[in-house]
């Protein structure tokens, strides 16, 4: 996710780039026209970059959200497991030790 994030981003930079010089070379405008084209085109690829930015965390912190709670169920069942062995292994210990008790007598 991280890595398609950052092509698209830089894809992105990459053809605003390359829109704009390719926009000053052959605007037919006055340079204060073709300044202010470039500056809405600068400040719609930021607000681009922007939501890419915000849709990206969004995607992370929901993606860290469901791993958590995953892992928290496992780390659960795995501790119930153990617990039941625990006891398992203790019903047995204490059967031996009975049973040792029985042949010192």
């Amino acid at each position: 996710m991280s890595n398609d994030s950052g092509n698209v981003v830089l894809a992105l930079l990459t053809g605003a780039a390359i829109g704009a010089g390719i926009g000053i070379l052959y605007a037919p405008d006055k340079g204060s026209q073709t300044r202010g084209k470039i500056k809405h085109k600068a400040q719609d690829a930021g607000h681009d970059l922007t939501d890419h930015i915000s849709q990206a965390k969004e995607d992370l912190t929901k993606t860290v959200n469901e791993k958590t709670a995953i892992f928290d169920r496992k780390l659960d069942d795995a501790i119930s497991t153990m617990s039941y062995k625990a006891d398992d292994i203790i019903a047995t210990l204490e059967r031996k030790l009975e049973d040792l008790k029985k042949k010192n007598t």
